[in-house]
């Protein structure tokens, strides 16, 4: 039976895309020391992310703008972006992380959401690694046009430093413009 695991990296960020992935592991994945990406450093997933792609292991990666993500919302990205990894891999049973009701014609009925997945099931583990590592390179691909973001080091989460670069330069297309907006009012006080 092929499961295909499903995660998502960079959903509570303040700029940068939400990526994810699916994998479906094959034999040779099953010496692989995988774990939750959060887990792990980035010399370890970055390692990982080349074993399984070397191990031959399906993978697919999808990535939701900034854009997309300030016109439709998280909600929508969250479940668009799974849904688009679904229609491209086919597999008996399909295991996404979280609690997301998704549904994909013809798969419905095989789509299973599981809280903390990403700590439990090998293809879910693998998914996170992929997910993660592809968005940090991103972001660090952002940083080099726009460092004073800092992106290469906070990944487009709310640091210190971010969310200071963003009171005094503004906030450009690669933001999340709802998410910024919460979180300067939410901070503003801590970062005086």
């Amino acid at each position: 039976m092929s499961i295909c695991g499903l995660d998502e990296a960079g959903r509570g960020a303040l700029a940068g895309p939400l990526v994810a992935a699916a994998t479906v592991l094959n034999s040779q994945c099953s010496v692989l020391k995988l774990n939750d990406s959060k887990r792990l450093n980035k010399r370890q997933r970055e390692r990982l992310y080349q074993q399984i792609i070397d191990s031959g292991a399906e993978v697919a990666v999808e990535i939701i703008t900034a854009r997309q993500i300030n016109n439709r919302g998280m909600g929508w990205a969250n479940k668009e972006v799974f849904k688009k990894l679904i229609k491209k891999i086919d597999a008996d049973k399909y295991i996404v992380d979280g609690n997301l009701r998704i549904r994909v014609n013809g798969k419905s009925n095989r789509i299973k959401s599981v809280i903390k997945a990403d700590e439990t099931r090998k293809c879910v583990m693998a998914a996170s690694i992929m997910a993660k590592v592809v968005r940090d390179e991103y972001m660090k691909k952002l940083h080099d046009k726009h460092m004073i973001y800092d992106w290469d080091k906070n990944a487009g989460y709310g640091t210190k430093k971010h969310i200071e670069a963003i009171k005094e330069f503004g906030m450009i297309h690669y933001h999340r413009s709802v998410w910024v907006t919460t979180a300067l009012r939410k901070f503003s006080d801590r970062f005086v």
